[in-house]
């Protein structure tokens, strides 16, 4: 074989020895890219997983029907007190208790909101805006038993309280609010044994250990007025 002619042919294992490497280069490239794919589309599975879970907040995953009462009822049952809280405002004449009555509203609207968003993520139905605590009681029931709603106010309570001032509408509120919160408190020790959602009993031990420090400073209240 010529010289020339062996140049060629090296030339031409050359070529063909690149070309084979170019064609296990785009292969591995190929499957690296799957294998990319594959892990792009788990991850935003994943941080979607998790979003989720924060987004709902709470909750988690896991919920029971007790999880469900507690939510459903304790939305209105926050509600009565938020709009009890609210009835200080031009009414009340002791400091503490107009500190109080703005402590309660700031701290029950965003529970009431986290709450309705479990809900939503469970897929289970809000509260119905129109109706009354004493209606809400039975709602998972079949009854209007106002033990399943405990510590509600009933419309009667509601006109008094309204209709009071000064020292009366102080003495009156912390009463009244005493034994809301002693409600709410049976409802949350209540979900504490009988729920499964680690969210949802977290905010009932909140709960229990808020409303038991303003039941105590409420006492305290009416025992100097």
């Amino acid at each position: 074989m010529s010289v020339s002619s062996s140049s060629a042919a090296r030339r031409r294992n050359l070529a063909a020895a690149g070309t084979v490497a170019v064609l296990a280069l785009a292969l591995s490239a190929c499957g690296s890219s799957d294998g990319s794919t594959s892990h792009d589309s788990s991850m935003p599975g994943m941080n979607h997983g998790s979003g989720s879970a924060s987004a709902s907040a709470t909750p988690d995953s896991a919920f029971n029907d007790a999880d469900v009462m507690f939510a459903q009822q304790m939305i209105p049952h926050h509600q009565q007190a938020v709009e009890m809280a609210e009835l200080a405002d031009g009414r009340a004449d002791d400091q503490e208790i107009k500190d109080l009555a703005a402590a309660i509203e700031k701290a029950q609207g965003p529970e009431i909101n986290t709450m309705e968003g479990w809900l939503k993520s469970w897929g289970k139905p809000l509260p119905s805006a129109s109706a009354s605590v004493g209606d809400m009681a039975g709602m998972d029931h079949g009854s209007s038993d106002s033990s399943a709603m405990p510590g509600a106010m009933s419309d009667q309570d509601m006109t008094d309280l309204k209709a009071a001032k000064g020292k009366d509408f102080d003495k009156e509120f912390a009463q009244l609010m005493i034994g809301h919160h002693q409600g709410a408190i049976t409802m949350a020790e209540d979900e504490q044994k009988n729920g499964t959602n680690a969210d949802a009993k977290k905010l009932a031990a909140a709960i229990v250990t808020a409303q038991t420090a303003e039941i105590e400073k409420m006492n305290e209240i009416l025992d100097r007025l």
